[in-house]
């Protein structure tokens, strides 16, 4: 059988998925790979792989998507790595600055500005890597293990699962994994068998990843209380929602 490439993303709340993937012995037949999310998707949408961790703003862009996991990338509180950053009250903010890495995320923050907000910024896409420079936006959507830094240079931060459950009292979900052709069932079943493997055994994370890790994160205590793997019936529910959001913007 011919490798089944993967696209995975490179951040530390995957590294429990990636880990599972690694070292569980039930994938010999993966090409794995791993990018920021906004280049998950557009490997899924261009067929440069067959499976991918994609950013659930990136659905509407994808062609007949496969549901291939029991596991996502939610929140059903703090998320911590996905933050607005301002140096003024959000009723103050004229402009945000957008995340060149983030597909969910610039949309999320446009659904939170428009229907709960109720505040109408102008908006500025960044390139690649444009975000990790402290200091220089005044408002900022950022996204992933930057966060931790970046949010010392700003005296007010929102964070945006938090306020999207604030508003909808349901979990928010960042990513999900999905095909786009069918896959052997047995594989199927060997991937959410491994991906189960690496969350069950988050404790060994850091020993795997030790050069990967912010200096000083308990990163113990972010991948417990602030991500939420299981791909739960509420988290559809908040997915669905997010999405009908979306097609209305």
């Amino acid at each position: 059988m011919d490798l089944i490439r993967i696209s995975a993303v490179s951040y530390l709340n995957t590294f429990p998925f990636v880990f599972g993937i690694k070292t569980s012995g039930e994938l010999d037949d993966i090409d794995l790979q791993l990018d920021i999310p906004s280049v998950c998707a557009e490997k899924l949408k261009n067929n440069a792989v067959d499976l991918a961790l994609v950013p659930v703003g990136a659905i509407p862009e994808l062609d007949h998507p496969i549901s291939v996991a029991d596991y996502c990338i939610g929140a059903e509180g703090d998320v911590r790595t996905v933050l607005l950053l301002s140096q003024v009250p959000l009723k103050e903010i004229d402009e945000i600055a957008l995340d060149f890495d983030s597909k969910t995320s610039v949309r999320l923050i446009r659904v939170l500005t428009k229907n709960f907000w109720k505040i109408n910024p102008r908006w500025h896409q960044l390139g690649p890597g444009e975000a990790e420079k402290p200091g220089g936006c005044a408002s900022l959507v950022a996204i992933g293990d930057k966060t931790f830094q970046l949010v010392k240079d700003y005296p007010y931060v929102y964070d945006l699962a938090a306020e999207w459950i604030k508003y909808t009292s349901l979990p928010f979900v960042f990513a999900v994994w999905l095909a786009n052709k069918p896959l052997p069932e047995g594989f199927r079943l060997k991937f959410n068998k491994a991906l189960e493997y690496g969350i069950s055994r988050k404790q060994e994370v850091p020993y795997f990843f030790a050069n990967k890790i912010p200096p000083g994160l308990d990163v113990i205590s972010y991948l417990e209380n602030n991500i939420s793997y299981p791909f739960t019936a509420k988290k559809k529910e908040g997915m669905d929602l997010f999405l009908k959001l979306i097609s209305d913007l």
